[in-house]
């Protein structure tokens, strides 16, 4: 069984930056994970994955702005956010898969309970 939480959101202005963490409790080295973002009324949608071979993959708009990468030591995934804009405001997910790194939201089999992100202008 594999618990993932996540930390580190908060409020932030236009420009400025932050650090996800998600915490991953059981064995998760075979799988890809990923982080996704929801805003009300709209579909949970896929910010940044990492494949299982370690290949990271981005969603156009975060490109160049987000990093996604995993802290071994402290079996975790992190997700670097800089540069940002109102329009990443959003409950951010992170997500564990079995299989290969997707945009497919039901694809994963795991889940964090979510942290907020929110970006003023």
């Amino acid at each position: 069984q594999v618990q993932l939480v996540e930390s580190g959101g908060g409020s932030v202005q236009a420009g400025g930056s932050l650090s996800l963490s998600c915490a991953v409790n059981g064995y998760t080295y075979d799988h890809s994970m990923g982080w996704f973002r929801q805003t009300p009324g709209k579909e949970r949608e896929g910010v940044a994955l990492l494949h299982y071979d370690g290949s990271p993959y981005y969603r156009a708009s975060v490109k160049g702005r987000f990093t996604i990468s995993r802290d071994n030591a402290k079996n975790s995934l992190v997700l670097e956010m800089s540069s940002l804009k109102p329009e990443d405001t959003g409950i951010y997910y992170c997500a564990a898969t079995e299989g290969r790194a997707t945009w497919t939201s039901t694809s994963y089999e795991y889940w964090g309970q979510g942290t907020q992100v929110t970006v003023s202008s």
